[in-house]
């Protein structure tokens, strides 16, 4: 069995026209690397035409193929190129997981004229108006594709709000009254008293021909590429039992058992991850967001950070099948939204601690792994250049991952500074020994197996170059250096 390990191959600043070419150019390295799964960005021309990261949806059916919103190619490239990027992962053994943004669409074709109540925009249960007329850009034509691979036109019924009232002028939530009801579709957390709204043209799941267009597209989408999973964007704000549909035909229409992770972010939340994942009835996996927070205040808090809890309240520990883990992505990284980065110092262990693990399933990011620069306005509007590096010893440890990391696992979290486990291996694979500290320098003594009696270990990251060698009771002393993670691997 192989170590499943997924990368999202983007981030919020990828320089425009490359995803797809540095995909299919990368892709025997990825597998060579033990990347056994790829996250590629939305593939659907955006609103923002060749620009668009992707997330503010326009025609799902455009995948750089029509001259739509500015430009023929997405931000990534050209349709040809995408799925050649596909095809390139496939012929390497690596799964392809694609995005699908289905939450909202913006960039409207036409306005129509609907019945709307404006809500409080910290309570969207609030009215703060009676029912009026508002003009919004609600009808979707696509007229550069001109009804080539789907005839269906996107109109007012197909929206439950928008944020913008065009005859107004006038910014705002606005609630349609609409034949599918005069409420927001329920959804699983209180937050702004009801958060089905999110952005832009927020689509109805409770009309059925929207769900019927959706799933065509999916299959469509499947007929071009064979994807393997999909992630599921903003499932925070869609009915779960939407997606439990939807899952279940698109499994039984491609008769494949496609993998599906869901962006349900709620930092140090389990609790809200568990329930979306009791709604949905265990059919997708969800990123751990509630680690993410642990790894993220970890490496701001420094040696005070008591390293034996960055475990507790994290998804990865109480459903670890369903816990998708990472160290950061495109909404935590500097700048934006989300942003909670873990800072660099602190990444080798946060892998680490994802990768060399039994439980979960984790994401890289792309910049961790190959670094990235970017410019953007701060929240103070004054514009800052940003660097992220490529994560020292991250590579190794995928390696570590693909080749050691399997058997029984033993833990030794009995320090607040230092803690480690050791991988015992298995009939095919030698195991290995981790131990990392936020403060000092540390030695850790940990049973790795009798199999090992008499052999050395070495540091993997060469942070500690002395050998280490495990005694006739198949323990030995691994050692790291302050502030930083040591891989012990088996000298053959």
């Amino acid at each position: 069995m192989k170590n499943g390990t997924m990368i999202q191959f983007f981030h919020w600043y990828s320089p425009e026209d490359t995803i797809w070419k540095e995909v299919k150019e990368k892709a025997e390295y990825l597998g060579n690397l033990g990347i056994t799964s790829v996250w590629l960005p939305p593939a659907s021309k955006a609103e923002q035409g060749g620009r668009s990261v992707g997330y503010d949806s326009y025609d799902l059916f455009d995948l750089g193929e029509f001259d739509q919103k500015g430009s023929v190619r997405t931000k990534y490239g050209t349709k040809d190129e995408f799925i050649e990027a596909t095809q390139a992962l496939h012929d390497k053994g690596i799964q392809v997981i694609v995005d699908l943004v289905f939450n909202h669409k913006a960039g409207g074709d036409e306005t129509e004229v609907i019945k709307a109540i404006k809500v409080s925009e910290e309570n969207r249960l609030e009215n703060i108006s009676d029912p009026y007329d508002i003009e919004a850009f609600t009808k979707f034509t696509f007229p550069g594709r001109n009804g080539m691979y789907s005839k269906f036109i996107w109109d007012k019924q197909c929206f439950s709000g928008v944020d913008y009232d065009h005859r107004n002028q006038d910014n705002g939530i606005f609630n349609f009254l609409s034949e599918y009801g005069d409420d927001w579709e329920n959804v699983i957390d209180d937050e702004k008293g009801n958060y089905d709204y999110l952005m832009f043209c927020d689509i109805e799941f409770r009309n059925p021909a929207v769900r019927e267009e959706l799933l065509n597209y999916s299959l469509w989408l499947h007929e071009l590429t064979y994807f393997d999973g999909v992630r599921l964007d903003a499932v925070k704000h869609i009915p779960p039992q939407y997606f439990k549909e939807f899952l279940h035909l698109l499994r039984e229409r491609t008769g494949k058992e496609i993998f599906a992770v869901g962006e349900y972010w709620a930092p140090g939340y389990l609790e809200l991850l568990q329930r979306y994942i009791d709604a949905t009835d265990s059919t997708m996996s969800v990123f751990d967001s509630a680690l993410q927070h642990n790894l993220h205040k970890a490496s701001n808090a420094g040696s005070e950070f008591d390293l034996r809890t960055i475990f507790d309240e994290s998804l990865v520990a109480h459903n670890q099948a369903l816990a998708v883990t990472l160290v950061d992505n495109h909404d935590t990284q500097p700048l934006q939204s989300l942003e909670a980065p873990v800072e660099p110092w602190f990444k080798p262990l946060a892998y680490a601690l994802i990768l060399l693990r039994n439980d979960g399933y984790p994401c890289v990011f792309y910049p961790d792994l190959f670094g990235a620069s970017y410019w953007d306005k701060g929240d103070d509007g004054q514009d800052y250049e940003i660097f992220i590096n490529k994560v020292d010893g991250l590579e190794a440890m995928l390696y570590v991952r693909k080749d050691f990391a399997f058997g029984t696992q033993r833990d030794y979290f009995e320090s607040m500074n230092t803690i480690g486990w050791t991988r015992e291996g298995d009939e095919e694979h030698s195991g290995c020994a981790v131990v990392m500290s936020n403060a000092d320098g540390a030695t850790i003594s940990m049973e790795i197996g009798t199999r090992y009696s008499g052999r050395s270990f070495r540091d993997i990251l060469g942070k500690i170059q002395d050998e280490v060698w495990v005694n006739e009771s198949g323990w030995a002393e691994f050692h790291c250096a302050p502030g930083s993670v040591s891989v012990w691997t088996e000298i053959i």
